[in-house]
Protein backbone atom coordinates (compact mmCIF):
# COMPACT_ATOMS: atom_id res chain seq x y z
CA UNK A 1 0.00 0.00 0.00
CA UNK A 2 1.17 3.59 -0.52
CA UNK A 3 2.19 5.49 1.69
CA UNK A 4 -0.41 8.24 2.36
CA UNK A 5 -0.66 11.65 3.76
CA UNK A 6 -3.56 12.29 7.13
CA UNK A 7 -5.87 13.00 4.37
CA UNK A 8 -5.59 9.74 2.13
CA UNK A 9 -4.10 11.16 -0.63
CA UNK A 10 -0.80 9.33 -1.91
CA UNK A 11 2.26 11.12 -1.23
CA UNK A 12 3.33 11.32 -4.98
CA UNK A 13 -0.12 12.25 -6.33
CA UNK A 14 0.00 15.61 -3.64
CA UNK A 15 3.26 16.37 -4.72
CA UNK A 16 2.92 16.03 -8.29
CA UNK A 17 0.08 18.79 -7.64
CA UNK A 18 1.73 20.72 -5.62
CA UNK A 19 5.10 20.98 -8.31
CA UNK A 20 2.32 21.89 -10.62
CA UNK A 21 0.24 24.54 -8.68
CA UNK A 22 3.44 25.90 -8.21
CA UNK A 23 4.82 25.84 -12.12
CA UNK A 24 1.51 27.32 -12.93
CA UNK A 25 1.69 30.25 -10.17
CA UNK A 26 5.18 30.68 -11.58
CA UNK A 27 4.20 31.00 -14.81
CA UNK A 28 0.96 32.88 -14.49
CA UNK A 29 2.90 35.93 -12.46
CA UNK A 30 5.45 35.75 -15.28
CA UNK A 31 2.47 36.43 -17.86
CA UNK A 32 0.62 38.90 -15.18
CA UNK A 33 4.34 40.75 -15.96
CA UNK A 34 4.72 40.39 -19.22
CA UNK A 35 1.57 41.90 -20.04
CA UNK A 36 1.37 43.87 -17.25
CA UNK A 37 -2.63 42.28 -16.09
CA UNK A 38 -2.76 45.08 -13.36
CA UNK A 39 -6.57 43.94 -14.30
CA UNK A 40 -5.80 40.63 -13.02
CA UNK A 41 -5.11 37.34 -13.84
CA UNK A 42 -7.53 34.87 -15.00
CA UNK A 43 -7.70 31.54 -14.89
CA UNK A 44 -10.18 29.33 -16.42
CA UNK A 45 -11.15 25.79 -17.41
CA UNK A 46 -11.10 21.78 -16.15
CA UNK A 47 -7.78 21.32 -15.04
CA UNK A 48 -8.11 24.79 -12.78
CA UNK A 49 -11.44 23.90 -11.53
CA UNK A 50 -10.25 20.66 -10.24
CA UNK A 51 -7.17 21.90 -8.52
CA UNK A 52 -9.03 24.40 -6.88
CA UNK A 53 -8.14 23.40 -3.42
CA UNK A 54 -4.52 23.46 -4.26
CA UNK A 55 -5.16 26.82 -5.70
CA UNK A 56 -6.25 27.74 -2.57
CA UNK A 57 -3.22 26.72 -0.70
CA UNK A 58 -0.35 29.32 -0.22
CA UNK A 59 2.10 27.94 -2.80
CA UNK A 60 0.36 29.32 -5.85
CA UNK A 61 0.58 32.95 -4.68
CA UNK A 62 4.09 32.64 -3.48
CA UNK A 63 5.12 30.85 -6.88
CA UNK A 64 2.68 33.65 -8.56
CA UNK A 65 4.09 36.24 -6.57
CA UNK A 66 8.10 35.62 -5.94
CA UNK A 67 9.68 37.98 -8.82
CA UNK A 68 12.67 39.23 -6.77
CA UNK A 69 12.31 43.25 -7.75
CA UNK A 70 9.05 43.03 -9.30
CA UNK A 71 7.47 41.20 -6.53
CA UNK A 72 5.48 43.93 -5.13
CA UNK A 73 4.04 44.61 -8.58
CA UNK A 74 3.03 40.85 -8.82
CA UNK A 75 1.31 41.27 -5.28
CA UNK A 76 -1.14 44.01 -6.23
CA UNK A 77 -2.30 41.42 -9.65
CA UNK A 78 -5.70 40.05 -7.98
CA UNK A 79 -5.88 36.05 -9.77
CA UNK A 80 -9.51 35.18 -10.21
CA UNK A 81 -10.23 31.68 -10.85
CA UNK A 82 -13.52 31.12 -13.32
CA UNK A 83 -15.28 28.24 -12.05
CA UNK A 84 -18.47 28.23 -14.37
CA UNK A 85 -18.19 26.68 -18.29
CA UNK A 86 -17.31 29.97 -19.84
CA UNK A 87 -17.16 29.19 -22.70
CA UNK A 88 -20.57 27.23 -23.00
CA UNK A 89 -22.39 30.41 -21.31
CA UNK A 90 -20.38 32.45 -24.23
CA UNK A 91 -21.50 29.96 -27.39
CA UNK A 92 -25.02 29.86 -25.45
CA UNK A 93 -25.36 33.99 -25.12
CA UNK A 94 -23.92 34.04 -29.05
CA UNK A 95 -26.76 31.74 -30.32
CA UNK A 96 -29.82 33.05 -28.55
CA UNK A 97 -28.46 36.62 -29.89
CA UNK A 98 -27.90 35.69 -33.32
CA UNK A 99 -29.86 33.44 -33.90
CA UNK A 100 -33.11 34.37 -32.98
CA UNK A 101 -34.40 35.22 -36.15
Amino acid sequence: MPHSTPEGTPRRCRATIEMFVSILGSEAGNLALKVLATGGIYLAGGVAVHTLRALREPGFMKAFTDKGRLSDLTKRVPVHIIVTNAALSGAALYAFEHLRD
